[in-house]
């Protein structure tokens, strides 16, 4: 059986993994481009959500005069393990929810 199609003409999965792919911009990408895969939709608000709030962090980190560069590194450790995670996941065509991020991107896709 083969995958289903996304509004791109790519399989959802494909779609799903080129959401977190190109983190952030994927995202957008993704939920201006997919009219129909719950799946893409999913995963693309759930990419500019998280990688949108580690971008965040990164700018609130500069603040920061002595924990600043460390909050900044872990925060990047943590965004390239969630990276690989929901590339891996997406790919094998998983609804891999994220703590919080997940299901925000939940509600806000019964919005679209």
């Amino acid at each position: 059986m083969s995958p289903m199609k996304s509004s791109s003409g790519l399989d959802e999965n494909i779609a799903g993994m080129l959401c977190y792919l190109f983190t952030f911009v994927g995202g957008v990408i993704f939920l201006a481009v997919e009219k129909r895969s719950r799946f893409v939709l999913f995963h693309a608000l759930q990419s500019v959500t998280v990688f949108g709030l580690i971008m965040v962090g990164h700018l609130l980190c500069a603040f920061l005069p002595l924990f600043g560069p460390l909050l900044a590194s872990l925060l990047s450790l943590l965004g390239v393990v969630v990276w690989l995670l929901m590339v891996v996941t997406s790919l094998q065509g998983k609804w891999l929810k994220l703590p919080w991020v997940g299901d925000f991107a939940e509600k806000q896709m019964r919005h679209l």
